[in-house]
């Protein structure tokens, strides 16, 4: 007898809909086609050691289990339970009347439990997409697939309940999640704040001009400044991610499988730091059957490199093409897939070796080669794409020892927001530039006229602080977003001048 189930792909953040046939024919053995990997061929075993342990019969035929689409890879345990049920199905052990209208997937044990599976999200909106009733899937993952509704999702615990639930004896109920309400509740619970953070006043400033412009930001100061602390605090003033912006990060780390059992949608905005000894493929993804990788995880949010100058060269510069194009490929002999990677870059780095470079108390035991050399390891093209240089100096103890709270970060982001708002008006017409960091050549002449006094300052500031021809262009990003906090709409003077101190590394001589 001949059965179709029908189960998904997950490719790059998109799912493609699976038809299982399985058919039995005169003969023996167990054949799965259409392109599987081991773990598909090993489900034999796992389903027949359930079959056993759940008092169902082990089929006697030849059994053939077809994947179509054949020429798209099926990788991963996902299968087991629908490749399960199309074989009791064609065996005439369960009624196969209601196999059409559900989307299976689940990985099984040996006893007939189910285990949870990646990437259940972006199956569900691809289910919904094409007309399925509904999904069936491990309890773990019920709540994610629920996130998208006009979609009955059952969560199962093991294979008997699947089949109760196929043949209609089952008292399950489909899993019901508010997704709007969790949405705004989660948004609310913010662990981190500024007002957390003694001192660092111009730190904190130099932030808000980074969240408020969607700038990329390096924080240059010695051990114990409080750089990892303030870039831990950086989503607290960011925008709230939008509905929209929260399906698309919660559709990547599904595919990851970083979600957690019975979670729901990321609510809040990611902040992602990889260790420096990460990989190529660790941070832009990759691997024998690619996954997301830190960049694509910090999607929507914040990308957070301390210590720049330790990671390996070639790690960062594979990230320049996904920083200018927002978006990463990774390409193999057989596959092609696309990550978003819409993020903000915040890195962090000692000035020298030793720490204590231009510190304002201790001694550097550094000489000028080496902390030129130890500078040098972050390329000129990377530097190009952060606008903001930022130099930390160690807090002083009047200013760690007072009791009374500073500004937090919901009044920061209020500014914020407004900012980013007046930029959202700016760029309306503008396809794909939605804050101004993302401006190109035309639009810094369009939207970056300065006055006579401005223009009067760049110039001098430039010839006498030895920037190099790279600083204009950013110098002009940031007065823009300067001014855009300040709700003016014209560049002035002051803003250039802000804007003029976060170019540290771009000073001929910095670093001696």
């Amino acid at each position: 007898m001949l059965v179709k189930v029908f189960g998904s792909a997950v490719h790059g953040v998109e799912a493609m809909t699976i038809t299982i046939e399985v058919d039995t024919v005169a003969g023996s053995g167990y054949y799965i086609v259409g392109l599987p990997d081991n773990a598909v061929k090993e489900s034999v075993d796992r389903i027949l050691s359930a079959y056993k342990n759940n008092g169902f019969k082990s089929p006697r035929y030849k059994m053939v289990v077809n994947m179509a689409p054949a020429d798209i890879r099926k990788a991963g345990s996902a299968y087991d339970l629908p490749i399960a049920i199309g074989m009791l199905a064609a065996t005439e052990q369960i009624d196969s009347t209601r196999l059409g209208e559900y989307i299976i997937m689940g990985e099984l044990q040996l006893d007939g439990s189910l285990r949870p599976v990646k990437g259940c999200l972006p199956i569900a909106i691809q289910a919904r997409k094409e007309g399925f009733k509904g999904m069936i899937v491990p309890v773990q993952n019920a709540r994610e697939a629920a996130m998208v509704n006009q979609l009955e999702v059952y969560g199962a615990q093991h294979l008997n309940e699947v089949i109760a639930l196929l043949e209609g004896n089952a008292g399950m109920q489909p899993t019901v999640v508010d997704t709007r309400a969790e949405f705004a509740t989660a948004q609310e619970q913010i662990d981190l704040d500024f007002d957390e953070v003694k001192g660092q006043e111009n730190i904190k400033r130099a932030l808000e001009i980074a969240a408020a412009g969607g700038h990329n930001a390096i924080l240059i100061g010695p051990p114990g400044a409080g750089k990892t602390m303030l870039a831990k605090r950086l989503p607290t003033i960011l925008p709230p991610i939008t509905l929209q912006e929260a399906l698309e990060t919660t559709k990547i780390h599904s595919v990851a499988g970083k979600l957690a059992d019975n979670a729901s949608l990321i609510a809040q905005r990611p902040f992602r730091s990889p260790h420096h000894t990460i990989s190529d493929a660790g941070l832009i993804g990759g691997g024998g059957f690619p996954q997301p990788g830190e960049i694509s995880l910090a999607h929507n949010g914040v990308l957070f490199l301390d210590e720049l100058p330790e990671f390996k060269r070639t790690v960062l510069e594979v990230m320049r093409q996904p920083m200018e194009e927002r978006r990463v490929t990774i390409s193999r002999a057989k596959v092609s897939l696309d990550y978003p990677a819409s993020f903000m870059l915040i890195a962090s780095m000692n000035p020298c070796p030793c720490g204590y470079y231009n510190h304002p108390e201790k001694e550097c035991t550094c000489s000028p080669q080496t902390v030129h050399k130890y500078l040098s390891r972050i390329s000129g093209p990377l530097l190009d794409r952060i606008d903001l240089h930022v130099e930390v100096t160690p807090v002083p103890f009047n200013e760690l020892s007072e009791k009374s709270k500073t500004e937090p970060s919901e009044v920061i982001r209020k500014r914020v927001i407004a900012a980013r708002n007046r930029q959202t008006e700016r760029y309306t017409h503008a396809e794909g530039i939605y804050c101004n960091a993302m401006m190109n050549s035309k639009m810094l002449q369009e939207y970056c006229q300065l006055d006579t006094v401005g223009s009067k300052l760049l110039k001098v500031a430039m010839q006498k602080l030895n920037l190099s021809a790279r600083a204009y262009d950013r110098i002009l990003k940031v007065a823009r977003t300067i001014a855009d906090l300040a709700d003016t709409p014209m560049i002035k003077a002051e803003h250039i001048a802000e804007a003029i101190q976060y170019r540290s590394l771009d000073r001929e001589g910095w670093a001696g």
